[in-house]
């Protein structure tokens, strides 16, 4: 039976493997320092889906007092296809509805087109926004 919770910090090791094996990290992030964060952080978590022990998902969830944000969906190979990553995207959303958010946000990489027609298939939308940044360290 599978079931929602926040992660703590006993669960990066687990989580961040995860991401790996999903290809969500990348060179110039940590997601080691990620994960931290997350957890650590008054506006943010990590909602892991489980089935017993095992790791099926997460989904990391913050608001920045504007909107929220959400990072990291990823799903475990052997369990994709079953409507997990749409759970986790439902415990995000609630997650910040309880919060107050307007407005759920998140970022593909240009060129995921299997990320982007997931995330469509949900409701979520293209925005009419430039994403600019800039490396901090």
């Amino acid at each position: 039976m599978t079931h929602l919770l926040e992660a703590t910090a006993a669960d990066r090791s687990a989580v961040v493997m995860l991401w790996q094996a999903a290809g969500l990290t990348r060179p110039w992030n940590d997601p080691d320092a990620d994960f931290h964060r997350a957890v650590a952080g008054a506006t943010s978590t990590i909602l892991l889906l489980r089935d017993g022990e095992a790791l099926l998902g997460t989904v990391m969830v913050g608001e920045d007092g504007h909107r929220g944000w959400v990072y990291y969906v990823a799903v475990a190979e052997a369990a994709r296809g079953q409507g997990h990553g749409r759970a986790l995207m439902a415990a995000a959303e609630s997650w910040l509805r309880a919060r107050g958010c307007p407005k759920l946000q998140l970022m593909v990489r240009e060129g995921n087109d299997a990320a982007i027609g997931f995330y469509r298939a949900l409701g979520l939308e293209p925005q009419p926004v430039v994403t600019l940044g800039r490396f901090l360290h």
